[in-house]
């Protein structure tokens, strides 16, 4: 199965536009301001496509596709999380930290934290922060690698890893933010209009409509009742607390022009989440079983009833069932899902090393500070790039990364919006242990009482720290000094 000249055309179109968009953005970068939130005027149409195109970009590309071919429609309750997240950030973060943010004129996130705690809580934050996101930016690249892999088998993983970094990386380093949101909402529009018109309507009538359904799949898969609570609780704790920590989301609220674009960004965005990318995501999922079932991938040594990855199901289907043009088409919104996740994460990684790392430790003149993010993006983008191409346990580095991440500092963030003066040490000490707790329970393999995700033990275990601490007399002096 080659690829067609006309789809490999289309795709390689759709790659050098991206790049446009950033050669675009180049001159008009004149501050960091501009590079890392936009100059703080993006409308909230743009952002909030943008927010839903990186939290769910990827995710839909591993995540959504596997979810309906493993377990059928009821795996759109994921997203609803999603939403949950999206609307809880809206009525009670963005309205706090807004008005500190623009008037402090903050980048990222830990630097929020160093307002309410100290700086050495916003140092611990913004490393945490600068792993999780250089492994996310891996774990994309790798994922779009394998996905390129089994669409076009041609081309090598390790070709298609060091082809998407490039690209991905380039528009990213010289465009900064802004041509990350622009080319994300590119992105997310052509993955709408690729699923809606093209991939699900001819993968429902290919593998032979509803009675095809009917006939090959359990009747659980097309009930919205086949989930059980610990699974929509693990969910609910994995998803809900990263709208509160993610460093690409507070980008994203810091590049508002003001609250009230903030909040409706985010209302739109939890929408897209739920229902709209939910169900979409896990049709295609679910269509990818039935062909699986009805035998469509054996000539490529996938034969119905035999070991399977749920997340191959659904680029296989799609190579399988596009016509010519239309498979350069949907393959360009397939990869968009993927990329813009992966520029936004680099952005994160590349804010969080230079404003919460190197500018503490050596502050830089203005007018150096362009050339600057770009060369440390670059770098950064560069390592990403490498990453992908040589471990295959960068997905690890990212769930471990994730995991401490979420642990360690959704806490923290709570005591900002709970407490007038939150504790610096409780805050530090809440890190610590959070999101150690979590980690060591997934690299000693524990096994979880009722099968509860690690990360409540984390924030638990943070929780019970903060607490102890905020309430203790005479703590609130340790640590100061740092601050």
């Amino acid at each position: 199965m080659g690829i067609h000249i006309v789809d490999l055309s289309i795709f390689i179109g759709y790659l050098v536009f991206m790049l446009g968009i950033g050669f675009y953005f180049l001159r008009k970068n004149k501050s960091k301001e501009d590079y890392f939130v936009g100059g703080r005027s993006m409308s909230a149409g743009h952002i909030g496509l943008s927010v839903v195109a990186t939290d769910v970009g990827g995710g839909f590309s591993i995540g959504l596709g596997g979810l309906g071919f493993a377990m059928g429609i009821s795996g759109s309750w994921m997203l609803l999380t999603g939403l949950i997240g999206a609307w809880l950030s809206a009525v009670f973060l963005i309205p706090k930290i807004y008005p500190i943010a623009k008037k402090h004129h903050f980048l990222t996130f830990p630097e929020t934290l160093s307002f309410h705690y100290n700086a050495t809580v916003a140092l611990v934050a913004g490393i945490i922060s600068l792993i999780g996101y250089v492994g996310f930016t891996s774990s994309q690249i790798l994922a779009g690698a394998k996905l390129a892999s089994a669409t076009f088998p041609e081309l090598s993983i390790h070709h298609a890893a060091i082809l998407m970094g490039i690209i991905a990386v380039v528009y990213t380093v010289i465009g900064g933010i802004k041509a990350v949101i622009y080319t994300d909402t590119i992105q997310w529009i052509i993955l709408m209009v690729g699923l809606i018109f093209i991939g699900i309507p001819l993968s429902y009538v290919h593998i032979g409509g509803w009675d095809a359904l009917q006939n090959h799949l359990p009747q659980s898969f097309l009930s919205l009742g086949n989930v059980g609570f610990i699974q929509f609780f693990n969910w609910l704790i994995t998803i809900v607390p990263i709208w509160f920590i993610g460093m690409t989301l507070y980008q994203r609220i810091y590049a508002c022009k003001d609250v009230e674009t903030a909040k409706k960004a985010w209302r739109i965005a939890g929408l897209f989440e739920w229902p709209i990318m939910a169900f979409m995501g896990v049709l295609l999922g679910l269509f990818s079983r039935v062909a699986f079932e009805q035998g469509m991938f054996a000539d490529i040594g996938f034969a119905a009833n035999t070991a399977f990855d749920p997340e191959l199901g659904l680029p296989l289907l799609l190579s399988h069932i596009l016509p010519v043009g239309l498979m350069g088409l949907m393959m360009s919104a397939y990869f968009s899902a993927i990329m813009s996740t992966a520029d936004s994460c680099l952005m994160a990684a590349s804010g969080n090393l230079i404003t919460d790392i190197l500018d503490k430790i050596r502050p830089t003149k203005e007018q150096h500070s362009i050339l600057k993010s770009q060369l440390i993006t670059f770098i950064i983008g560069v390592i990403a790039i490498a990453l992908s191409t040589v471990m295959t346990s960068v997905l690890d580095l990212m769930l471990y990364s994730y995991a401490f991440m979420v642990s360690g500092l959704f806490v923290p963030v709570l005591g900002t919006l709970i407490y007038k003066k939150p504790n610096s040490s409780a805050a530090l000490l809440s890190m610590i242990f959070g999101g150690s707790t979590t980690l060591l329970l997934i690299l000693f393999d524990t096994q979880l009482p009722w099968e509860i995700d690690a990360n409540f033990f984390g924030i638990s275990i943070s929780a019970i720290i903060f607490l102890i601490v905020q309430n203790t007399p005479k703590t609130n002096a340790q640590f100061k000094t740092v601050g």
